[in-house]
């Protein structure tokens, strides 16, 4: 079978047992440190994104994908609901109310977010029915001021189902400071859990116990919550049906209330995978030092080579098919293995806390209790290119030198 010079003689140098043990040595550890730098760049930026897919599932399963928020209360959310259904990207248009506050206990006060919700259309664009800890959601009944919090609000404040809190919202009056405290006695009826910040937070009572506070009629309602198919098509979905329903609606989407933390996730997956980037530089540049020490070990071939008429281009390939050969090697098998890793990582922390009887993620501490991974064919793809283009580059130079060298020079020492 024929083969270009270049690549008959690259492959036979790597293949072959050099006379120079260290030189090899070399070689096999600069692969070796190019595989690890790839799996290793696999493994972290896969758990970095089951991570995100977690607190993607979590805090977005609970806080409005988008809302269509009324300039004054809604008196009829049905047909604003009715108009966000004819967009193809909304799945849900449920009615929704939201109030900022405080919540006293005993003395101790916190500040909480307090969302007016309808328990039998919840369901549709949330998930915390499927997280209740205590009680129930369907417990939350117009007129009976019962309330929801989370599970960091109920320890905090050593609550369980059937305790009193008061909450405090403010009320624009016309007192001499313009605002005086509202205090509302609620009912606890269930506690949720999300493994979130939200737990701490968040708290759901009646859409309509949320009209009676903000002394509106009971079947008013501040905005009408949608859940759309496409994340990030949320602002464009809602500010198209806010336009259609004129000047009286606005529009309100995730990325306000929620971007901040998404962009810090992205940007620190950014930044680790930066870090990890230059592992994988430096294993792949340590193919220099190995190249340079295969022309000292080889320059009386590369002598003979050109006495018997190979071009200096010809030698240049020969060293830059070598060292391409060694960083595609390490690469593929970092490759491989990081796959597999990255797919089995949760069952290998499993087998470490079984064998060391220790829980390296203990739901008391952490939001998750198992390490998770996603790993996406992009982000191998792109780990993969830049091994292979790194440990291309590391190849010019000293096949530039293997290229440079003289016959007459190189025979006269050998």
């Amino acid at each position: 079978m024929f083969r270009p010079l270049s690549i008959f003689i690259g492959t036979r140098y790597t293949r072959a047992k050099r006379r120079n043990r260290f030189v090899s040595f070399i070689s096999m550890t600069s692969m070796i440190g190019l595989a690890l730098g790839v799996l290793a760049m696999i493994v972290v930026l896969s758990v970095m994104n089951g991570f995100q897919r977690e607190m993607s599932s979590r805090i977005l399963g609970m806080v409005p994908h988008a809302t269509i928020v009324g300039v004054n209360p809604i008196d009829d959310w049905q047909p604003v609901a009715d108009a966000a259904m004819k967009n193809p990207e909304v799945t849900a248009a449920v009615p929704f109310t939201e109030m900022e506050g405080m919540l006293s206990y005993k003395g101790t006060m916190q500040p909480i977010q307090v969302s007016g919700v309808d328990p039998a259309l919840e369901g549709k664009v949330s998930i915390v029915a499927q997280h209740i800890v205590q009680g129930r959601l369907d417990a939350l009944k117009p007129g009976e001021f019962g309330v929801v919090i989370g599970e960091i609000t109920a320890r905090r404040f050593r609550l369980n189902v059937g305790d009193k809190i008061t909450l405090i919202v403010p009320e624009v009056s016309t007192a001499p400071g313009g605002i005086t405290p509202r205090m509302q006695r609620l009912n606890v009826v269930g506690v949720f859990k999300v493994g979130a910040e939200l737990d701490g937070s968040m708290a759901l009572i009646h859409v309509a116990d949320a009209a009676q506070m903000q002394h509106w009629e009971p079947n008013q309602v501040q905005s009408v919550r949608l859940a759309v198919k496409d994340l990030y098509a949320a602002p464009k979905v809602s500010s198209d049906i806010a336009g259609g329903l004129g000047t009286a609606y606005k529009a309100d989407d995730w990325t306000h209330t929620q971007g901040s933390l998404f962009s810090a996730m992205k940007m620190e997956k950014t930044m680790i995978g930066l870090l990890l980037l230059m592992i994988v530089a430096v294993a792949a540049f340590n193919i220099i030092a190995t190249l340079i020490m295969v022309v000292n070990d080889k320059g009386a071939d590369i002598a003979i080579l050109r006495t018997i008429g190979a071009t200096p281009r010809q030698i240049m390939a020969i060293f830059m098919v070598q060292g391409t050969v060694i960083g595609v090697v390490g690469t593929l098998i970092g490759g491989v293995l990081g796959v597999i890793a990255a797919l089995n990582v949760s069952e290998l922390v499993g087998w470490v806390e079984r064998v060391s009887g220790q829980h390296i993620f203990s739901s008391d501490v952490y939001f998750v209790s198992n390490l998770p991974s996603e790993l996406q064919g992009g982000d191998v793809l792109l780990i993969c290119s830049a091994g292979f283009v790194l440990s291309f580059l590391a190849t010019v130079y000293p096949a530039w030198r293997a290229a440079k060298i003289e016959p007459a020079h190189a025979l006269r020492y050998s």
